[in-house]
């Protein structure tokens, strides 16, 4: 079947023109310029792929299994470097679901993956989070839904939109719901490390020989334009037939991504740029979160983790219509609709980016643009 678009990736389309002079919705830390890389960049670093192993860089295999806490319980065989984790998460679904297989996604979640498996012919079933319950995973309800069909469990943690995260009991029990049926379970965790409420969860590949890990370098350390990001499993042929798919689509990994993040992601250079994305975020979000006390008319459950959060609309106020009209004159502001993610009585709000996204102006012209809100 076509791969059909999806929402958030049709808005986004829509609106890169727009050029707003305020950003609420950023998704991911400040992005370092090339710059800050240039001392340790070898000038005569050939740009032909690595030449070392398919893979990936070695030592960034290494690095990945390490800010993943994974290292004694995964070999670097057991890693695949790939075009970012949304490569990670179309290998692994493309390789891993058939027509008619079952797949459990949860709403609201990453989007890409119910797009891939309508696309394969496979089956859908969905468990809701729901805001009244902070957005958690409704664990009785995914148990309900896993059964001898389900070929695949696709997560995100923390979830990718609200925030909220899996600690390492909750994830032990979705595991042994998985292993109950002998299901995949992909976790992907590209806002893994940006923790605000209690320590990073552990990484699912770790806990399950049919655990799939899914990261990148582009949410934490602001370097999507590096394509570079992981999958990781201890299954030797899901690897081996991710590497194949990969053969057929992006082949090999763009070289400069593989060097890039390599240096980025050594253990005392990665620490500090967490820390710092760690103070950056904290920062906005306490800004984030005082504005909406002022905000009789938005409400929102703080994120746990990472950048992004759903925040409430006014009875009445479609996402999609308020998003575009921020878009335009006067406000010139850009925030994400919650329809994107199947919440159309909501809006995505970030706190990431650097000075440059101007978020305190941004949040007084969304604030307006509620006050002018015709009903």
């Amino acid at each position: 079947m076509k791969v059909k678009i999806h929402e958030l990736f049709q808005y986004l389309l829509e609106t890169t023109e727009a050029q707003p002079e305020a950003i609420v919705g950023f998704s991911l830390s400040a992005s370092p310029t090339l710059g800050a890389f240039l001392d340790e960049l070898d000038p005569a670093l050939p740009l032909d792929w690595n030449n070392r192993d398919f893979r990936g860089l070695p030592e960034l295999r290494g690095h990945v299994l390490a800010q993943a806490g994974l290292e004694g319980r995964c070999r670097p065989e057991d890693v695949l470097i790939t075009a970012g984790a949304a490569e990670a998460n179309y290998l692994a679904i493309m390789q891993l679901l058939q027509p008619g297989d079952e797949i459990v996604i949860e709403i609201p979640g990453w989007p890409q993956t119910a797009v891939l498996a309508r696309a394969v012919g496979a089956t859908i079933i969905e468990i809701r989070r729901h805001e009244a319950d902070g957005w958690q995973l409704p664990l009785d309800a995914l148990a309900d839904a896993v059964t001898e069909k389900t070929r695949m469990i696709f997560l995100s943690n923390p979830n990718n939109p609200t925030g909220q995260l899996l600690g390492h009991d909750e994830l032990n029990k979705v595991v042994a719901i998985a292993e109950r049926v002998g299901a995949w379970l992909l976790v992907d965790e590209v806002y893994a490390g940006l923790e605000w409420q209690g320590p990073r969860a552990p990484s699912v590949a770790g806990l399950y020989p049919r655990g799939i890990t899914t990261g990148s370098v582009s949410k934490a350390l602001g370097l999507q334009g590096l394509r570079t990001g992981w999958l990781i499993c201890r299954d030797p042929q899901m690897i081996m037939d991710a590497v194949i798919l990969r053969e057929n689509s992006s082949e090999i990994m763009n070289i400069m991504g593989e060097v890039i993040a390599e240096i980025a992601l050594r253990p005392d250079r990665y620490a500090a740029a967490l820390e710092a994305a760690r103070a950056a975020g904290r920062a906005n979000l306490a800004k984030m979160s005082a504005w909406l006390e002022t905000q009789p008319n938005l409400s929102w459950v703080a994120p746990q983790a990472g950048l992004i959060g759903l925040a409430r609309l006014p009875d009445g106020v479609d996402s999609a219509t308020f998003a575009r009209r921020l878009l335009e004159r006067p406000y010139r502001t850009f925030l994400l609709p919650g329809s994107a993610y199947d919440q159309p009585q909501h809006v995505r709000l970030g706190v990431g980016g650097g000075a440059e996204v101007n978020l305190e102006e941004g949040l007084a012209r969304v604030a307006q643009a509620l006050a002018d809100w015709p009903d």
